[in-house]
C-alpha cells in the first residue's frame, strides 16, 4: 500500500507517521491509497452545513462518498442527500474516478432529495437515535458492555486531527510530563494481602453522567394519522413536541421537510404555521422552535467520539446492571414509533446472505464491500435472533406445527424450533449438542476459500430462560415439485444424501464436485455406506448431511451437526456393521475379533490409566478441527521420523535418492503404512465422520477402511490425552499470562483441539505433575469452570417450572442456595411470605411452587452429580461450596459473575456479602435482568486478517518497518470492513501500539492503545483477561509520555479486573504489582514489590528470568529506603538465577555482579559515614541511588513482556567452531613446517605446491572456511562488544563496559522470542489470546535508553534468520 497524501516533504513513510491514527479511523481515515487507486481532498458545501475539507478514494462509487458524508459530525443528523457536480446530480452507482473533470479541490455540492413516506421515518429514527445517545448507564441497563476509559483519563475528547473524531487524545495536543504525584495511594482493597472485593468500584460512578435533556416529550401527534384529503397534499406524519421551554408545537412531516402547523389538542388545522420555515433535517427545525434544544444539542454531540457510540456488530453482555434498577428518566422518544417495523415487512435472511456472498470479489475493493455487507446482514440477523427468542419464550409468538414436542415458530423471517429430542442422541443433552454442532458445521462449511457455489443458511442458537433455540433463514423452495408419485429426489431437489439415489444431473455433478474439495479442505474421507434402502452411497460427508437445490438456483448443504468425525473417547458401545452384498445386517466380528480391534489404536494400559474410552451423557461426541489439525501435523512429523530412519538404514538418503533401485520407495512405502497414511506413496491423512456413529452400516468392500480409520480415530482421540493436554498444562506451567477467567480457559483449550469435556482429564494432569503447586491458578479454574457448567445445567432446567412473575425471585433463591448454603431456603419463603401478605397478594409463591422448595443440599447434590457423569472427575466436589472454596482457594464473586455470564442473569450494581451469616445476599431486587446468550457465525475479514498476519510474519522475521506498514493496513482495513469493532482489530491495535512504541513513536503508540482498550471493554468486556492486558500495556505507553498518575490508575484498573475475575493468586498479579513497585513509592512500593516476588517464586520458582528481574526491583527498592543488608541478599538471588540462567560472561550476569558491587561500596560509605556521625552523608549516597525515568521506563517494558531477554547459542556454536578448525590448521602446519625443516637439513626437499597441506587441503588463507568462519566471528563478536559496552545497571548510573561479551541478546517485541538459527520451542511457537507476534529484533529510540541503561542488554542491531542472513532494523538484508 502507498499513501498520496504526502505532509511537506517527507516520503511515505513520514506521510504515515504523521498521521498515525487516521489509518484506525475507519470509513474517514483515507490517508491510504489501495493498489494504484488515488485520494485526494475535495470541498463539500450545500444543503445548509458549512463548507469543509472531504478527503475521497478515487475508487469509492458516488454512493459510497454519500455514505461516508453523512457519517461526518458536519453533516450528520441530515439525510436523503444527494451530490452534484458540475450543475448535474451524480449518479449513485458511478465511479467517482470516472467523473470527467473530478480533481483535487473540487467543489461537491449536496442537494437535499425529497422524502418519501419510508424516507421520512428513516430520518427521524437518525435524528431520535442521536437524541437517545447518552452514558454508560443505558448500556448497562440494556445489557451491553460499557467503555470506562473515560473515568481514568478524564480527557476523551475528539481528535481534531481527524475530520470524524473517531480517536481519543490528550486533552492538549502536546502535553507536558507532569510531576509526580505520589501523594494519592491505592485503595484498600486493592492492597496486597486484601480480601474485601467491592463491585462498586468496577463501574465508577463518573462513567454515567445524567442523561442530557433536550425535549420534554417527543410523540406522534392525535391528529395522525393524517386524514385521506391530506395524504393527497403530501402529509407523511404529524408529531408533536414539547419543548423544555414549556412550548407545545404540532409538526408535520411532507416531501418537503418538516414545518411547525397550526394544530392544537383541541383544534385540527394542518396550514403551515406563521413565519415557520419548511427544514429538510428535523433537527434543524427544532433547533428553531428552541433555544435550548440547540444548546443542548450543540453541546453533547460532539463530546463522545464515534467509537464509544457505535453500536457494536454483536451484543457484548454485561453482568452487571444500573445501581437502580428503576429508571432515572422518562423515555422521551419512544412513543414516535419510527423505528417499528410492521410485520409484513419481515425480510428474507436467506436471500440477503446469499446476495452478499453472491457479491463481487474480484479486487480488493470489492472484497471490503462484500465483507461490510456481510456482517452488516449477520449483525441484522443477530439481533432479529434475540428480538424472536424473547417473544417465543415469553409467549408472543405461536408455533406453526402442532407438534407440542417440538414446536417450530416463525419471527421476523426466522425459523426457531427447538429440535426433536432423540433418543439415540442422548435425549435433552443430545438435542442441545445437536443444535450447538450444526452452528459448528455451518461455520466450518462458510469459512472454505474458493467454493463459491456451495451455500449454507444463515444459522443462529440462542439461550433464553433455561431454553435452547436454533434459529434459521427460511429455506428456499426446493427445485421441482412433489405433487407427482414416483418423482425421483434429485426431481424433487434433493441431489446429495444417503436417501438421494444415483440419478445423474449437472446440478448433482457439481454438487459432488464442492463436496469432494471442501471434504479434502476438512479433512474428511470420502466413503460407502449402505443406505436403508440396501443400496450403496458413497458421500463425503456424514449421513445426516443434505445437498440441495433451491428454487433460487443454489445449491445448499444443510445438517451437518455431525460434520466431524466422533471422539473414540466418548464412544465405547458404538461398533459399525458391516454388510455383505444383499444379506441383512449380521454382526461383523467375533469376540475375539472385537476385543483385538478395540485395543487397535489406543496406547499400552490407556483404558487403566486414563478411564478411557467410557460413556457420556450424550452419543454426539465430536473432534474439534483444531484437534484434527494438530493431530494430522502429529502424524505428519512421525511419518517424517519414520522414513528417514528407514533411509538411514539403507544407506542414507543421498545414496537411496541417486541409486536407481526402490530402497526411497520402499522407505516411504513403510512409513506411510506405519503412520496409517491413505497413500502409499505420499502422505495423506484423513478422517471419516460416519464411524463409530450410531445405525451406520458399511459394505464389506469398505472393511479394511473402516479397520484404518478407526484404529486413526482412536489415535487421535488418545492424542488429546497423551499430548494435548500435557502441552496445555506445560505451557501454563511456564507462563505468566495462562488464562484467567472461564471465557480464556476455554479459548485456550479450544486452540489446542480439546473439548471442555476433558477438564476432568485436565485436573487429572494438574494432579499427578510434581509441579502441581505452581499450577494451582489452573487447577483452581478448571474445578470452577466445571462447577458453574453443571450449574448452568441445573439451572436451565430449574427455570422450567417457574412462572414468569416470579423469575425474579426464583433466580435469587437459586443462588443464596448455591453461594450461601449456610442459609435454610425457609427464612426466604418466610421473607417472601410476609411481603406478599403486605402486599395483598396472599402467600409467598416459594410455598406453593416446586422451585420454592429447593434447598441447598438439593441443588448441591444435583450439581455434583452432573459434574461426575459429564467430566468423570475422580473426586466428587465435595460436601457443599463453602468446603470447596476453601480447599481451591475460589472466590464466590468470581463464580458469581461466571454464573451470570453463561446463564445471561444480570445483576445490579452493588456489593454482596455472600459469607453473610444472617441475611440472604441476593434478593429479587437484585435480578435486573435475564438476557439471551446468542451463539453465531462469525464472518471473515479476509484481507484485513490477511494484512495482520503478514504483519506478524514480518515481525517475527524482525522487518520492523514493513511490519509496521503492513498493520497499519491491516487496522485501515478493520475499519472499512467493521468500523474497528471486531476482535481481531482489537488484537491488531494493540500490536501496531507496541509497535509504534519500540519504534520510539511513543505518543501515537498511546493514541493506538487508548483505542484498542475502547475496542476491547466494547468488543470483548469491559472486564475480559484481554482488557487487563490491553490496560497494562496503556500504563505504560502513558508512562512513557510523563503521565505517572494515569499509568498508577491503569495498573490499579487492571488488578482490579483480575482480582474480581480470578484473585490474587495469578501470575499476572506478579506482573502488574512489579509495574506498580516501580510507579509508588516508600513502603507501598515495597508491599507491591514483595508480593510480585512472592507470587513469582511461587509460580516459577527462583531460577527464573522474571523472578530474578523482581529481585533485582526488591533490591533497587531496599538501597532507596538504606537496607543495603537486604538489597544485598535480594542481589544475590538475582546474581545467581542469572549465573544459572546465563552464564559468567552474559551482558546481563556482569550487570547484576556490577550492580552488586555498588550496593556493597555503599554500604560501607554508610557504614563508615555512621561511625564518624555523618547522616547527611548517608542522605546523599541514597540520592544517587534513585532510578532513572528512563530506567523505570524500561524495566516496565521487560516486566510486562514488551521486550523480553533471548539468548542466542549461534555466536558461541561458531566460536567453538572456529576454535577447533582453527586448531586444526595450526596442527596442520606445525606438523608440515616440521617435515620441510627436516627434509631442508637432509637436503632432500622438494618442489610441493604452496597451497597444498599434508591432509590434501588447501591452506585457509583468504578464502579459507576458517578465515571466512573467523571473520563471522570477529563480525558477530563486534555486535556483542557494542552491545555490551551499553549495557548498564538499572538504578541509572553508568557500568565500565566490557572487552568481549559472547552471548547474543535479542529483543522482542511481544514477549515471545526467537532463536538465531530459526527454530522455535513449543512455548515461542505458542500466539496467545492476542495473537500478537514476536520480532527478531527492535529499534530502541533514545525516549528508551539512557546513555548507558541496565535494560539496553536486550536491543542488538542484528538478528540473524534460519541461520543465514543477518536482518537490520530497516528489514534490508545484510550478506
Amino acid at each position: 500500500m502507498k499513501d498520496k497524501v504526502r505532509k511537506g516533504t517527507g516520503g511515505r513513510n513520514q506521510a504515515k507517521a504523521n498521521d498515525a491514527i487516521s489509518v484506525t479511523a475507519g470509513k474517514d481515515a483515507a490517508a491510504i491509497k489501495l493498489g494504484d487507486d488515488t485520494s485526494f481532498s475535495v470541498k463539500i458545501n450545500g444543503a445548509g452545513v458549512e463548507p469543509f475539507e472531504f478527503q475521497v478514494h478515487g475508487f469509492w462509487l458516488v454512493q459510497d462518498a454519500i455514505t461516508t458524508l453523512l457519517s461526518r459530525d458536519e453533516v450528520s443528523p441530515r439525510s436523503n442527500l444527494s451530490l452534484a457536480f458540475a450543475g448535474a446530480t451524480l449518479d449513485p452507482l458511478a465511479e467517482l474516478q470516472n467523473l470527467k473533470g473530478f480533481k483535487p479541490g473540487t467543489v461537491i455540492r449536496l442537494v437535499e432529495e425529497p422524502y418519501t413516506v419510508r424516507s421520512a421515518r428513516h430520518h427521524l429514527a437518525r435524528v431520535l437515535e442521536l437524541l437517545r445517545t447518552s452514558g454508560p448507564q443505558d448500556a448497562l441497563r440494556e445489557g451491553r458492555s460499557p467503555s470506562l476509559l473515560e473515568t481514568l483519563t478524564q480527557a476523551q475528547t475528539a481528535d481534531n486531527s481527524l475530520p470524524n473524531g473517531r480517536s481519543l487524545k490528550r486533552s492538549a495536543s502536546n502535553p507536558k510530563p507532569e510531576a509526580a504525584n505520589h501523594d494519592a495511594a491505592p485503595p484498600e482493597n486493592l492492597l496486597p494481602g486484601s480480601s474485601d472485593r467491592p463491585l462498586m468500584a468496577l463501574l465508577p460512578h463518573s462513567s454515567q453522567p445524567e442523561v442530557p435533556s433536550y425535549l420534554k416529550d417527543l410523540s406522534l401527534s392525535c391528529w395522525d394519522p393524517p386524514p385521506g384529503h391530506r395524504k393527497l397534499q403530501g402529509d407523511f406524519l404529524y408529531i408533536t413536541v414539547v419543548t423544555l421551554e414549556g412550548q407545545r408545537r404540532d409538526i408535520t412531516s411532507s416531501p418537503k421537510g418538516f414545518f411547525v402547523n397550526r394544530s392544537t389538542q383541541e383544534a385540527f388545522d394542518p396550514r403551515p404555521a406563521q413565519s415557520s420555515p419548511v427544514c429538510h433535517c428535523f433537527a434543524d427545525l427544532l433547533s428553531h422552535i428552541s433555544p435550548a434544544f440547540q444548546l443542548a444539542f450543540s453541546k453533547n454531540r460532539h463530546q463522545t467520539p464515534q467509537v464509544e457510540m457505535m453500536p457494536t456488530p454483536y451484543q457484548t453482555l454485561c453482568w452487571l446492571g444500573p445501581p437502580c434498577a428503576t429508571r432515572t428518566h422518562r423515555k422521551t422518544f419512544s412513543r414516535l414509533g419510527v423505528d417499528e417495523q410492521p410485520a409484513s415487512q419481515a425480510p428474507d435472511w436467506n436471500e440477503e446472505l446469499q446476495a452478499a456472498k453472491d457479491l463481487p470479489q474480484t479486487n480488493q475493493e470489492e472484497r471490503l464491500h462484500r465483507e461490510k455487507a456481510l456482517l452488516q446482514v449477520n449483525s441484522a440477523f443477530v439481533r432479529t435472533v434475540t428480538q424472536g427468542a424473547e417473544s417465543v419464550v415469553e409467549g408472543f409468538a405461536e408455533p406453526v406445527n402442532g407438534n407440542p414436542a417440538d414446536p417450530a415458530f416463525l419471527f421476523g423471517g426466522l425459523f426457531m424450533s427447538q429440535g426433536a429430542a432423540s433418543a439415540m442422541f442422548g435425549g435433552e443433552r443430545g438435542r442441545r449438542a445437536a443444535q450447538r454442532l450444526e452452528l459448528r458445521g455451518v461455520q466450518a462449511y462458510s469459512e472454505l476459500q474458493g467454493l463459491p457455489g456451495l451455500h449454507t443458511l444463515p444459522t443462529a442458537i440462542v439461550d433464553y430462560r433455561g431454553v435452547r433455540l436454533s434459529a434459521q433463514g427460511l429455506a428456499p423452495g426446493l427445485e421441482g415439485t412433489e405433487q407427482e408419485e414416483g418423482t425421483t429426489p434429485v426431481s424433487r431437489g434433493l441431489l446429495y444424501g444417503i436417501n438421494a439415489g444415483c440419478q445423474e444431473s449437472p446440478h448433482r455433478r457439481r454438487m459432488l464436485e464442492l463436496l469432494a474439495h471442501s471434504a479434502k479442505a476438512l479433512a474428511l474421507q470420502k466413503h460407502v455406506v449402505i443406505a436403508p434402502n440396501g443400496q450403496r452411497a458413497a458421500l463425503f460427508t456424514s449421513v445426516d448431511a443434505q445437498g440441495l437445490l433451491g428454487a433460487d438456483g443454489r445449491i445448499y448443504i444443510l445438517d451437518v451437526f455431525r460434520t466431524f468425525p466422533a471422539d473414540a473417547n466418548y464412544c465405547p458401545d458404538v461398533n459399525n456393521e458391516i454388510i455383505s452384498g444383499e444379506e441383512k445386517p449380521k454382526e461383523s466380528r467375533n469376540g475375539a475379533e472385537e476385543k483385538s480391534s478395540v485395543k487397535e489404536g489406543w496406547p499400552l494400559n490407556y483404558q487403566k490409566d486414563c478411564g478411557l474410552p467410557r460413556s457420556f451423557p450424550h452419543s454426539l461426541c465430536r473432534l474439534r478441527p483444531e484437534l484434527m489439525q494438530a493431530f494430522i501435523q502429529h502424524k505428519h512429523t512421525q511419518f517424517t521420523q519414520l522414513a528417514g530412519e528407514k533411509l538411514e538404514e539403507n544407506g542414507g538418503f543421498e545414496e537411496c535418492a541417486t541409486a536407481c533401485d526402490s530402497r526411497a520407495t520402499e522407505a516411504v512405502r513403510d512409513a506411510c503404512k506405519e503412520v496409517g497414511s491413505l497413500s502409499e506413496v505420499i502422505f495423506e491423512m484423513r478422517l471419516c465422520p460416519n464411524l463409530f456413529s450410531p445405525g451406520v452400516s458399511f459394505p464389506s468392500s469398505e472393511s479394511a477402511s473402516v479397520k484404518l480409520h478407526e484404529r486413526l480415530l482412536r489415535e487421535a482421540a488418545a492424542f488429546i490425552v497423551t499430548h494435548q493436554i500435557p502441552a496445555f498444562v506445560d505451557y501454563c506451567l511456564h507462563s505468566n499470562d495462562s488464562p484467567m477467567d472461564g471465557a480464556s480457559l476455554k479459548e485456550a483449550l479450544h486452540q489446542r483441539g480439546i473439548n471442555l469435556r476433558y477438564l476432568g482429564h485436565v485436573i487429572k494432569a494438574i494432579n499427578q505433575s510434581k509441579h502441581k503447586d505452581r499450577l494451582r491458578h489452573l487447577l483452581r479454574l478448571a474445578t470452577g469452570e466445571i462447577l458453574m457448567r453443571s450449574t448452568r445445567r441445573v439451572f436451565n432446567s430449574f427455570l422450567q417450572g417457574v412462572d414468569v412473575p416470579c423469575l425474579a425471585t426464583a433466580i435469587s433463591h437459586f443462588l443464596c442456595c448455591l453461594f450461601v448454603p449456610h442459609l435454610a431456603a425457609t427464612p426466604l419463603g418466610e421473607d417472601t411470605k410476609k411481603k406478599s401478605r403486605r402486599r395483598g397478594r396472599g402467600p409467598g409463591a416459594s410455598e406453593t411452587t416446586p422451585w420454592g422448595t429447593l434447598t441447598a443440599g438439593e441443588l448441591w447434590n444435583l450439581v455434583c452429580q452432573d459434574a461426575v457423569e459429564t467430566y468423570s472427575i475422580s473426586e466428587s466436589l465435595g460436601s457443599g461450596l463453602n468446603p470447596l472454596v476453601e480447599h481451591y482457594s475460589l472466590q464466590k464473586i468470581s463464580l458469581l459473575r461466571e454464573f451470570c455470564l453463561k446463564t445471561g442473569v444480570q445483576l445490579r450494581l452493588r456489593d454482596y456479602f455472600l459469607e453473610s451469616h444472617s441475611k440472604a445476599p441476593i434478593g429479587p431486587d437484585d435480578i435486573i435482568n435475564i438476557f439471551p446468550v446468542v451463539k453465531h457465525v462469525h464472518m471473515p475479514t479476509t484481507d484485513a486478517s490477511k494484512a495482520f498476519y503478514a504483519g506478524q510474519d514480518s515481525l517475527q522475521k524482525g522487518l520492523l518497518d514493513r511490519a509496521y506498514e503492513q498493520l497499519k493496513d491491516a487496522a485501515y482495513l478493520f475499519g472499512r470492513v467493521c468500523d474497528d469493532l471486531h476482535r481481531e482489530a482489537c488484537y491488531c491495535h494493540s500490536l501496531l501500539a507496541k509497535l509504534a512504541f519500540l519504534q520510539g513513536k511513543s505518543t501515537e503508540a498511546r493514541s493506538v492503545q487508548l483505542r484498542a482498550v475502547v475496542i476491547s471493554e466494547r468488543v470483548l468486556g469491559f472486564d475480559h483477561p484481554h482488557t487487563i492486558y490491553q490496560y497494562a500495556f496503556l500504563a505504560v505507553y502513558v508512562y512513557a509520555g510523563g503521565e505517572t498518575s494515569l499509568a498508577r490508575k491503569c495498573l490499579l484498573r487492571a488488578r482490579l479486573l483480575l482480582l474480581t475475575i480470578h484473585g490474587e493468586d495469578h501470575p499476572y498479579i506478579a506482573t502488574l504489582d512489579s509495574c506498580l513497585g516501580l510507579l509508588l513509592t516508600g513502603d507501598q512500593a515495597g508491599q507491591y514489590l514483595k508480593n510480585a516476588l512472592r507470587l513469582n517464586t511461587s509460580f516459577f520458582g527462583p531460577i527464573n528470568l522474571n523472578t530474578a528481574l523482581i529481585q533485582h526491583l526488591v533490591s533497587q527498592w531496599l538501597c532507596i529506603k538504606g537496607d543495603y543488608r537486604g538489597a544485598m541478599s535480594h542481589e544475590k538471588e538475582a546474581l545467581t538465577a542469572f549465573t544459572s540462567l546465563f552464564d559468567e560472561s552474559h551482558p546481563q550476569t556482569k550487570c547484576s555482579k556490577d550492580f552488586l558491587c555498588t550496593i556493597t561500596k555503599q554500604a560501607v560509605q554508610v557504614e563508615r559515614s555512621l561511625r564518624q556521625a555523618g547522616a547527611d552523608a548517608t542522605e546523599q549516597t541514597v540520592e544517587c541511588l534513585l532510578p532513572t525515568s528512563e530506567t523505570v521506563l524500561e524495566q516496565m517494558v521487560l516486566i510486562t513482556g514488551i521486550k523480553k531477554i533471548a539468548i542466542s547459542n549461534r555466536f558461541q556454536e561458531l566460536k567453538q567452531k572456529h576454535q577447533e578448525l582453527k586448531a586444526a590448521v595450526a596442527k596442520e602446519l606445525m606438523s608440515k613446517a616440521a617435515d620441510e625443516f627436516l627434509e631442508v637439513m637432509n637436503g632432500e626437499k622438494k618442489e610441493q605446491p604452496a597451497q597444498e597441506t599434508g591432509s590434501g587441503k588447501e591452506v585457509p588463507t583468504e578464502g579459507s572456511p576458517a578465515e571466512e568462519t573467523t571473520s563471522e566471528c570477529q563480525q558477530e563478536q563486534s555486535v556483542e562488544e557494542t552491545s555490551a559496552e551499553t549495557a548498564a545497571s538499572a538504578i541509572g548510573h553508568t557500568m565500565k563496559a566490557e572487552e568481549k561479551t559472547e552471548p547474543k541478546m535479542e529483543n522482542c517485541a511481544d514477549g515471545e522470542c526467537i532463536t538465531a538459527n530459526g527454530v522455535k520451542t513449543d512455548e515461542e511457537m505458542h500466539c496467545d489470546q492476542t495473537n500478537e507476534m514476536k520480532s527478531g529484533s527492535a529499534q530502541v529510540t533514545e525516549s528508551l535508553k539512557s546513555k548507558a541503561t541496565w535494560a539496553d542488554i536486550v536491543v542488538s542491531n542484528t538478528t540473524a534468520v534460519n541461520g543465514e542472513v543477518n536482518i537490520s532494523i530497516n528489514g534490508t538484508d545484510q550478506e
